[in-house]
This record gives structure tokens, C-alpha cells and sequence, in this order.
């Protein structure tokens, strides 16, 4: 007969979070050269600096990489935003604090996208950067006032095609009004309000 055999103790490894988890979508609409990317990338830093786990998922990037093909139809714009709101919620659902600017012009669109945060149980805040046309065509920082206005361009969102500016966001920002950083720091203390800072 055989001795029976002693089982040496496994070892537990505890792993330790060193890094702050908590993910979110902060959503940032508005119209073009509103600032709401300016914002973004500003609160992205500040986040950063404290050991979150940041991305920005600019507009302009999306529809170059992912959204490529698609117009700026209602309907094209509705699918962009959509995939917006998948890649967002996916890495808001992982710890990741994603910074969205996007224009998302149309509401119902919007609300789709805050509607699969909440089915998912994920954090999702809008803010609306609502500088007034008049401040976004002075700005025009990608040259597409000038371009709509020269006749170049149809469809520019404000402009000659509707933007629904959301009626009751979680926080307002009148960017025209104070500098960036005062901009980004009202949302970070929106995020940290709710815990997400």
C-alpha cells in the first residue's frame, strides 16, 4: 500500500488594483467647432495624471477607421453614432473612462446610445458643449463655416442641416464663456460628483 500523497498548499496570488477602474461614457455634443475635442483631450490629461484609464474617441478618427463609407445622411449619421456608442460602452464596460466628441446631431440617436449604457448597467453622461453658431463659424477650425458659406458645402450641421440640442443633458457648457480648462474641470467635477473620478 501506497502512503497517501499530502497535498502541498497552492499558493494565492492577490491581485492588487493600483489603477483607478471605474469606467464611463462621457458623451460631448455639440456643433462643429463648439470645442467639444479641445475639452475632451483637456479632461483626458487631468484623468490621466490621477491613474485613470482614459480614451477619446474622436469623431473625425471614427469616421476615418470604423465609419469609412458612410455620408452624412440622417440615416448615415444615426449608424456612426451607433457604432460610436458600441466601441464607447464596450470600454466604459471594461474601466475605461471614454471621451466622446461627437456632433450626434440627432436625439433619438443619442438616446439609443444612453438606452444601451443603462441595459448594460453603464455609467453614461452627456454634456453639451452649447456655443452658439455665431462663436462655432467665427472659430471654424476645420474651415467648414467658410466652406458652407462659399457654397462648397451642404449639409452642415446648425447650418443648413438640424442639430437637436439635448434638452436636458447632465451638465451644459457655455465654452465661449470661460477657458478650456474651466470648461473641463466643471466635467470633471460632474464625474467626480457621481464617483467616476
Amino acid at each position: 500500500m501506497t502512503a497517501p500523497r499530502t497535498q502541498t498548499p497552492q499558493k494565492t496570488q492577490t491581485i492588487q488594483e493600483t489603477d483607478v477602474t471605474t469606467g464611463a461614457t462621457v458623451w460631448l455634443t455639440g456643433l462643429p467647432s463648439a470645442g467639444k475635442t479641445t475639452i475632451a483631450y483637456e479632461l483626458a490629461g487631468r484623468l490621466r495624471a490621477e491613474g485613470h484609464r482614459v480614451e477619446v474617441l474622436d469623431g473625425d478618427e471614427i469616421r476615418e477607421f470604423i465609419s469609412a463609407g458612410l455620408g452624412f445622411s440622417r440615416e448615415d449619421r444615426h449608424t456612426n453614432v451607433q457604432r460610436i456608442g458600441f466601441v464607447a460602452e464596450l470600454l466604459a464596460r471594461n474601466g475605461v473612462l471614454a471621451l466622446v466628441p461627437v456632433i450626434a446631431p440627432y436625439q433619438d440617436s443619442r438616446e439609443a446610445v444612453r438606452k444601451r449604457h443603462q441595459t448594460n448597467g453603464t455609467a453614461y453622461v452627456e454634456i453639451h458643449v452649447a456655443t452658439p453658431v455665431e462663436v462655432c463659424s467665427e472659430r471654424d477650425v476645420k474651415g467648414l463655416y467658410a466652406k458652407q458659406a462659399a457654397g462648397e458645402l451642404k449639409g452642415l450641421t446648425g447650418v443648413d442641416d438640424p442639430y437637436e440640442a439635448p434638452e436636458s443633458p447632465d451638465l451644459r457648457i457655455e465654452s465661449q464663456n470661460q477657458t478650456v480648462q474651466e470648461s473641463a474641470a466643471s466635467v470633471y467635477a460632474l464625474l467626480s460628483e457621481r464617483g467616476l473620478a
